[in-house]
């Protein structure tokens, strides 16, 4: 049954549906990318698939544009997807149970995707639709952007002409986007040795659940609990008052994502374990006051683990821990020349436990890089000393500011003449692939803006129906004034 059939503007809610049945997990962009291939193709234009699945489809200009300069409309096609424990839903095959709610469209249980779904149906709906006025057309769609944009880490400009870039992967409607953070993702490994478990010692697992999560470069600055360094705040007490012993440690599923979830089973001497308990009590209720604005439905859950048969020795114990209480996470500086705007961060987003050891994944954030570095190294440096293993698994560049941006000009003034006010010019925390372009196509006159989205990265995630109506209205007069 379609959904979403009876929203305006037609053609974009249309091909956003069409899309929301196609798995599309970061890695897993084959059947989408093919999809759109397809579509370029069903509609007579040229389209391109990279050998990195990144998908170009070109339009020509229309009648009177021929000689404006070629615009890149650029989203990327992969998606975050997060569920609730509990949630039945398989992102490998299953599609996307999308529902609306007044303004507002979601996927029940899971994230919705439109981060940056609604780029792609934008870019469709323009392609299908030959009553629109634009310049000679690029839509570029790119794979793996949320876990480290592998896809346009690979462009070159064998299929891509454009000289100007409208990047649709902001989530704010009124705001246009000029420059963005570079990051990196790092990894820490610390190997353990493990022993047989003491009869006498009793199992614990203790759960981590009720935290609202969210991007880890939009909402970094909302003070929102992470589940591994809660946890990691918990085993630091827990160790230094008793001998306890890890048997395994998790918490997150993206890098990108604030946790909001965190499991430990762990041994603990059977005549420590009505104190241990009440230590976990303690800490409960510690984390809900410091986290009674941002995080008021945290809760710490206790229960006896069964059937443990190994655990960790004390010192890989400690290792662990002491590596998940000092790992570096959140907001490293602010920024001292756009008031409000995060500087520098990181968010230690998963942690799992392999046969090998305890591997801790971090994204790295900053519109500096030196201070990127600092926080690479900070962490690289904590790693040595418990003498685990440390790797960078992929960088990107920030965007900087381009002060002499005609595009950003144009983009105001056709802002202003529909809503009698300027959008608001603005720098974000989170990274888009605008600095990769740079790198890898040469300069580009680039500017990013889009609908209202909300709580994206979450299972929460929603999108304003009227917002992506406006952001439609306002792309089709934009292309317009492009000559």
């Amino acid at each position: 049954m379609e959904i979403l059939t009876e929203l305006q503007p037609s053609l974009v809610f249309k091909y956003f549906e069409e899309i929301s049945k196609i798995p599309r997990g970061s890695g897993d962009e084959k059947r989408i990318s093919d999809y759109l291939v397809s579509f370029g193709k069903s509609l007579g234009l040229e389209t391109y698939q990279d050998e990195a699945l990144n998908v170009i489809i070109k339009k020509p200009a229309s009648k009177g544009y021929e000689n404006a300069p070629t615009v890149i409309i650029q989203g990327h096609m992969d998606m975050v997807c997060e569920k609730n424990k509990g949630t039945e839903h398989d992102f490998t095959k299953d599609p996307l149970d999308l529902r609306i709610d007044g303004d507002f469209v979601y996927a029940t249980g899971t994230t919705l995707g439109a981060d940056n779904g609604i780029a792609m149906a934008y870019g469709m709906a323009i392609l299908a639709d030959d009553n629109i006025m634009h310049p000679a057309l690029e839509l570029l769609l790119t794979t793996d952007e949320e876990t480290g944009m592998k896809g346009a880490m690979t462009l070159t400009r064998e299929h891509v002409n454009g000289e100007v870039l409208l990047n649709l992967d902001s989530e704010v409607e009124g705001e246009l986007l000029v420059s963005c953070a570079g990051g990196e993702r790092i990894q820490t490994t610390i190997k353990v040795e493990k022993e047989a478990k003491k009869d006498s010692d009793v199992s614990l697992e203790v759960k981590v659940r009720g935290l609202k999560g969210g991007h880890s470069g939009m909402e970094i600055h909302k003070g929102r609990g992470n589940s591994n360094k809660l946890m990691g705040r918990l085993l630091k007490s827990l160790k230094d008052k008793f001998e306890i012993k890890l048997v395994h440690l998790e918490g997150g599923s993206k890098n990108n994502a604030i946790p909001r979830e965190a499991d430990v089973i762990f041994t603990v001497k059977k005549e420590d374990l009505e104190n241990v308990k009440a230590l976990i009590k303690e800490f409960e209720g510690i984390f809900k006051h410091e986290l009674k604005v941002s995080d008021p439905s945290v809760t710490l859950e206790v229960t006896e683990a069964k059937n443990i048969t190994e655990n960790f020795t004390l010192k890989a114990t400690s290792d662990v821990i002491d590596v998940l209480y000092l790992y570096p996470n959140g907001i490293n500086t602010m920024s001292m020349s756009m008031e409000g705007l995060v500087e520098s961060s990181t968010n230690l987003g998963v942690v799992t436990t392999t046969e090998e050891g305890v591997v801790f994944d971090s994204a790295v954030r900053s519109s500096v890089k030196s201070l990127k570095d600092e926080i690479t190294n900070r962490a690289r440096a904590l790693t040595e000393l418990a003498s685990g293993e440390f790797k960078v698994t992929s960088s990107y560049p920030e965007w900087e500011y381009d002060s002499d941006s005609k595009i950003r000009g144009l983009c105001v003034d056709v802002y202003e003449k529909m809503n009698g006010k300027k959008p608001e010019i603005v720098a974000i925390h989170a990274g888009v692939e605008c600095g990769l372009f740079n790198e890898r196509l040469g300069n580009l006159d680039m500017i990013s803006f889009g609908p209202n989205l909300y709580d994206v990265h979450t299972p929460n995630e929603h999108m304003s129906i009227k917002s992506v109506q406006n952001v439609w209205e306002y792309l089709l007069e934009v292309l317009k004034n492009i000559k």
